[in-house]
């Protein structure tokens, strides 16, 4: 546990030294400083803990230094005066110990600080969790990168990047490949085909087409609010509906 303390009385310091020491927990003072500026200087390249800061230093006011530097760690305030109260909690103040302060009320300032850093550390251990358990969940989300295709001769596969697009016809869904080949799937419906797509790559132009970006060659307008498309692998236009037309061309730009 790394301590920094800031005190300009030799006394305080050594004070609060010997109460570290009593403590359950190994400790670590990485710096006794008793100034504004030196503390701003530490502070602006290393962190630590905790601090134990005085208010009234050599060279102004302890305040100058958390209004110049981010502190990220929690300040245990020790002061002769009573006046600061406000403005220690306003910054990372956890404790506030009124001069000359007791080992009880030392004990009870770190116990606080003890159970904050414990709070902190299991609300980081379940955030870190529930990151584990979203990146597993995306890690194990693979889009299908073959169909199965039966046919009388036999199973084959058919790799999706060769797909240009499917079409469901009277409930039959069909892929047709670059090279203009129709192949019959297994699958009932385009909605249980596209859940296995990578949507970046595929989209629904109308109720019955679902089509791969990459294998698009031209787009012309059709109508109005409808557009033709041309794709690898047939001569025949696939035309967007008109509900549709507006969300494939800013899919396409993407």
């Amino acid at each position: 546990m790394k301590i920094l303390i800031i005190e300009d009385e030799i006394p305080a310091r050594k004070k609060l030294k010997r109460f570290l020491q009593d403590m359950d927990i190994k400790t670590e003072v990485v710096a006794e400083l008793d100034t504004v500026a030196e503390a701003i200087d530490f502070l602006d390249t290393a962190g630590v803990d905790l601090i134990f800061s005085d208010i009234e230093l050599l060279d102004g006011n302890a305040f100058e230094i958390y209004r110049e530097v981010q502190v990220f760690c929690p300040i245990i305030f020790t002061t002769a005066y009573d006046q600061f109260l406000m403005n220690a909690f306003e910054t990372n103040g956890i404790a506030y110990l009124l001069k000359p302060f007791s080992k009880d009320r030392f004990q009870n300032a770190w116990d606080k600080f003890l159970r904050l850093k414990k709070s902190a550390s299991e609300e980081n251990q379940q955030l870190n969790r529930i990151t584990n358990l979203i990146q597993q969940t995306f890690a194990k989300r693979a889009y299908k990168e073959q169909f199965t295709i039966h046919a009388q001769q036999g199973i084959y596969f058919l790799k999706t990047e060769l797909i240009s697009y499917f079409e469901a016809d009277e409930g039959v869904i069909f892929a047709f490949d670059t090279m203009g080949k129709k192949h019959l799937l297994n699958e009932s419906s385009l909605k249980s085909v596209e859940a296995y797509l990578n949507p970046d790559d595929f989209f629904r132009i109308n109720r019955s087409v679902l089509l791969k970006k990459h294998h698009i060659e031209k787009i012309e307008r059709y109508t109005k609010n409808t557009v033709a498309i041309s794709v690898k692998g047939t001569k025949n236009h696939l035309k967007t509906s008109q509900s549709n037309t507006a969300p494939f061309m800013q899919w396409i730009e993407v």
